[in-house]
Formats: C-alpha cells, structure tokens, sequence
C-alpha cells in the first residue's frame, strides 16, 4: 500500500463521519453530471471515496463501477451498499473494487470498446502524475466518451497552502497536492486528447467542474 493509501485508509472512518462541506454545490455537480449520462451507459469513478456519489448516481446508468485505491474507503462504500441490498435499495449494477486507474480490472470487459464516461470528483489534484492520469483515462473510454471531474485549484495561493501543506505532510496530516490553476488544468485536459464542453465552479471559485469529451 503507497503512502497516499495508507493516508485515506487512516482517515476513512473520520472523513465518513464528516457531512458535505457545501451540499448545494455537491447536488450542483451531481445535477449537471446526469444531464451527460445515459441509461445505457457504463461508468467508471476514480477515486469514489466511501461511495456517496457512486450511490446517487449509479441508478441512472447500467453498470457503474467504483473505485478507490484506499481499502478504507472502500470498506465503508461496501458496508453502505451491503445496507441497501438488505433494504433491496441497491443498484445491481453497482460494484466497488480498491483499485487504482492503472489496475487492470478496471478496463471494460464484455466486449465493450470502452467506458461511456469515466468520473473523478476532488481527486486529479491529489495525483503527482496528471499526464500519465488522463492519458490512461484516455484509453479506458470509448471514442467520445466523456472525462467529467471536479477539481480543487489553489495555485493562486500557493503562497499560503504551499508551505501549509508541506509541513503536514511532513507530520502525516496531509496528501500529496498538487497546486493547480483552472487554466494549467483545462489546458493538461486538452493536451491529453480531449475537447472541453462545459465548465463551471460548484462552489465559488475553487472548484473546477469540467466535462470533456476523448478525440
């Protein structure tokens, strides 16, 4: 288990405990991620943490596979879904799996050219290798198939974050995160091979709501 892993598992029970921080931008996001998602779809979200948004969403696709490479994480987001089946509430296509973006279970199988989107919310910035990322993200979907992400962008204070964040990782109270811009993240998005059709900040003015579709 990497470090970062060893961090979210650490903290799963603490950060499940914990409600939405802005729950109007969360139902925001959620609302504009459905208006690009189809029954018939198949999805995959990386970084799905305990499995919130992969249970608000999941019904209103065909398969919805949900990812974290924190076993933490995922243990809660499988007791919660064991919860629903026993209340018969579940999605059948829902599943989760501790996996990273490169593991290869989380490629598409029956035959299937690729996922109809593939979703990461509050995660890229927590990547130390973006490129390699979206890159990979690439290959998973089907031609023009949808990356739909939300990102935390603190570059424009940096000065104040930067050297915050170095020492709590140096006591072990913080992640690797990478300092980005909203325009150094649209502009990786699009060198990786993807056209940007809608933006938005859910909440002000930090958080990068981005929907863009594979070449």
């Amino acid at each position: 288990m990497n470090k970062n892993a060893k961090f979210w598992t650490r903290l799963s029970r603490k950060y499940a405990s914990h409600p939405i921080k802005d729950q109007a931008a969360y139902e925001k996001t959620l609302a504009r991620t459905v208006e690009h998602l189809g029954p018939e779809d198949a999805v995959l979200e990386l970084g799905c943490g305990t499995g919130t948004t992969a249970m608000r969403l999941a019904g209103k696709v065909r398969s919805y596979l949900a990812t974290d490479f924190a076993g933490g994480m995922i243990e809660i987001a499988e007791e919660r879904l064991a919860d629903e089946r026993r209340q018969e509430t579940a999605h059948e296509g829902l599943g989760f799996l501790v996996a990273d973006a490169f593991d290869a279970r989380v490629a598409p199988t029956g035959g299937h050219a690729g996922y109809d989107a593939v979703l990461a919310y509050n995660f890229f910035h927590l990547v130390d290798e973006p490129e390699e990322l979206l890159a990979r993200v690439r290959s998973l979907l089907k031609p023009g198939g949808l990356y739909i992400s939300k990102t935390v962008c603190l570059k424009d204070r940096a000065w104040l974050f930067a050297p915050l964040i170095g020492f709590m990782r140096l006591i072990g109270k913080a992640p690797y995160v990478n300092l980005l811009s909203i325009r150094s993240l649209e502009e990786t998005i699009r060198q990786a091979g993807f056209e940007i059709i809608e933006t938005g900040n859910y909440p002000e003015p930090r958080s990068r709501f981005v929907v863009a579709r594979k070449l």
